[in-house]
């Protein structure tokens, strides 16, 4: 007994000593000089700012010094955090350069980002990555990593430059779009990145990291004195003019303000915003009973959205039709951090079951280092009558790669009985390994009351899952990366009835040739009107999907619910000039025998024109043969406000909901949006 209480002190130990190391440091220099935000670094002062070097590879082979040399500078006003990146290169004809569209993944171009966790609270931070033609991607992490979402939309200016080392990146941040506690001597938390994808290298300033968004691994960045920022609010108003073939011209008017009552807490008050012109949700194959989860695209619902993801989904904002309109409360204090919403619906050919007011509350709390425990309520208000879902949730981290999760949830509603939800995880995450054993408990009535407003694909059911994942850097053979992972799934239902199990395998393969080759089978058990034996193959061949420029092909066969099937999928994105992109995506589905006529081709096609990063054009064009679905869109904008005032025009033909043919004929809509 002796031993083994020694051995387990030594352990815990280590594991202390691992989640207590040495933090990275860097200072920020107060400047009075002009920046001009260009890309080229030319103002005397940035030879004077402090910067940070010596970056780490995560990936292919974490913890080894960076291949590329990369330094960055910091300098602040009292209105921007600005940071000058000089990225070094051997090979500047290399560098890939794709994305032009916001918020794309410019993780797939030549790329460099900053994180700043602003409440030092290692939990959460914002992120801003840039590329060398100055395209911005940003976002929100939470939940030490756990949430990454990039509906968050700073306001902050970027520039890059070939130069004959390399690249050079100037960014500008403006301090009043960010939330933080001014001070004295402030402390954030930091990192900075590079990722060079031909090299499938990503590399750090601190590290070796479990993972990018693993913010209780950040470093520091010291002797910010900071005044609240000098704007507290403004004022988004739109105009919208609509004319559609057989129908009476409209003209709609709406209205978005912002408030900050703090520098950490702001409030958001929308009226009549426009959901007209959102791109049309893709068609998409559906091989199983269960309802689709569908993006959302309404910027109302996604500024803010990442603290309501929770894995039994108690709020999900595609159950709210069109609205008049909402306000919605964030802020962060005292280690608590917290969210509200309400909105009233609007009664409409989709939704005629009357007005409805949708009101969500959600609060977190900061509980030892880099954990949290929750509290989240959604509930619907209709004829007179509440429905909804409240419930706990907790993120509780041992250490940077070891971490426990849980929720314990009620829905109300019709049903007041079996309508009790819970689950439990542990999880081991590190930077090449997952693993997790998940026990979930979903009441046979849960989902029936939750589904108003949340979104719970099946209930009645006892659950087990557990998943292995698994990545080897080969970098030999021609091979650098494999990857292997490993699902298995089973559930009862509250009768103790065997509902369904399934097992899933995946294998992939990343050449250095940048060909790459993945194959997934399932086996899988249903019980519905019957027992079934579904069964799935698929193979996936791609070239250069490391980068945006890239292609794939994949074709599947198996057994779904009685029916042979054979499913092809096809993707490619390509850009034709500098400003010029386009992808195309093909799916067909063939069902032997087809009794129901489900075969379907579905293309799908996306192409923008950039003339500059604010000025472009876009083209979304779909076709669902089974539902016979024809739809057209193309939006014209130019962003004289980036990124919230703009001129837009847009055309539509028949735009109609997901799985449904669109009846809407041609429609012209012109939309002016100006920020006070």
């Amino acid at each position: 007994m002796r031993k083994i209480f020694l051995t387990a002190l030594i352990c815990l130990g280590g594991v202390f000593f691992l989640w207590s190391q040495e933090v990275k440091k860097v200072g920020a220099l107060k400047t009075e000089a002009e920046i001009i935000v260009d890309g080229a670094l030319n103002e005397a002062i940035w030879q004077k700012a402090p910067s940070a070097s010596e970056f780490i590879q995560f990936e292919p082979q974490r913890g080894k010094p960076a291949t590329l040399r990369t330094v960055v500078r910091v300098l602040y006003d009292d209105k921007y955090i600005y940071f000058g990146f000089l990225c070094y290169d051997p090979q500047p004809e290399k560098i890939a350069a794709n994305q032009t569209k916001r918020d794309a993944d410019l993780r797939e171009d030549d790329a460099v980002s900053v994180f700043l966790d602003t409440f030092h609270d290692r939990r959460s931070c914002y992120f801003f990555i840039t590329n060398l033609l100055g395209t911005q991607l940003d976002g929100r992490i939470t939940e030490n990593g756990k949430t990454m979402e990039t509906t968050w939309d700073g306001i902050w200016k970027s520039a890059g430059r070939q130069t004959d080392f390399g690249w050079t990146v100037e960014m500008a941040i403006d301090l009043s779009s960010m939330k933080y506690p001014p001070g004295e001597g402030k402390v954030w938390g930091v990192n900075f990145g590079r990722f060079i994808p031909r090299n499938l290298e990503m590399s750090f300033w601190t590290g070796p990291l479990e993972s990018p968004q693993k913010v209780s691994q950040f470093g520091d960045l010291v002797g910010l004195n900071l005044k609240p920022a000098q704007k507290r609010g403004y004022l988004i108003p739109h105009i919208i003019t609509k004319l559609e073939e057989g129908q009476k011209s409209e003209v709609q008017v709406g209205l978005d303000a912002n408030y900050s009552f703090s520098q950490t807490v702001s409030g958001h008050l929308t009226i009549n915003p426009d959901f007209a012109t959102v791109e049309a949700d893709q068609e998409q194959i559906n091989l199983t009973r269960f309802e689709l989860r569908l993006p959302e695209k309404r910027n109302f619902f996604l500024e803010g959205s990442e603290i309501y993801r929770q894995r039994i989904r108690l709020f999900y904002s595609r159950r709210i039709a069109d609205i008049y309109g909402g306000v919605k409360i964030y802020g962060k204090s005292g280690g608590y951090e917290f969210s509200g919403m309400s909105v009233q619906t609007k009664e409409t050919e989709y939704n005629q079951e009357g007005s409805a007011n949708f009101t969500v509350f959600r609060v977190k709390k900061d509980v030892f280092k880099s954990s949290n425990i929750g509290f989240l309520l959604a509930n619907k208000y209709i004829n007179g009558r509440h429905k909804g879902t409240a419930g706990f949730d907790t993120a509780l981290y041992f250490s940077n790669t070891f971490k426990f999760t849980g929720q314990l949830a009620m829905s109300y509603g019709d049903y007041n009985s079996q309508n009790i939800a819970f689950f439990l995880r542990p999880s081991y995450d590190s930077a090449t390994f997952h693993i997790h054993l998940r026990y979930t408990h979903l009441g046979e009535r849960f989902g029936d009351n939750a589904n108003e407003v949340g979104y719970i694909r099946d209930d009645n059911r006892h659950e087990f899952d557990s998943n292995i994942t698994k990545t080897f850097w080969l970098k030999r053979w021609g091979i650098d990366r494999v990857k292997y992972s490993s699902n298995y799934n089973i559930y009862w239902g509250m009768d103790k009835t065997l509902r369904s199990w399934e097992i899933v395998e995946g294998l992939s393969f990343d050449f250095t040739n940048k060909f790459s080759f993945r194959t997934d089978h399932i086996q899988e058990y249903k019980l519905y009107e019957k027992e079934f034996r579904n069964h799935r193959t698929k193979f996936t061949l791609g070239y250069n999907t490391r980068e945006w420029q890239s292609a794939s092909l994949a074709y599947s066969f198996g057994r779904n619910f009685d029916l042979d099937f054979k499913l092809l999928e096809g993707s490619l994105n390509y850009k034709i000039t500098r400003d010029f992109s386009f992808q195309y995506a093909l799916t067909r589905l063939a069902y032997h025998p087809d009794p129901q006529g489900r075969s379907t081709w579905i293309h799908v096609l996306r192409a923008s024109n950039y003339f500059t990063n604010d000025l472009f054009v876009k083209v979304f064009y779909q076709v669902n043969t089974a539902i016979d679905k024809h739809n057209i869109q193309v939006l014209f904008v130019y962003r004289f406000q980036p990124p919230f005032g703009f001129i837009q025009v847009a055309y539509q033909k028949g735009t109609g909901r997901f799985g449904e043919k669109g009846v809407q004929g041609h429609t012209l809509f012109l939309k002016l949006t100006y920020m006070f």
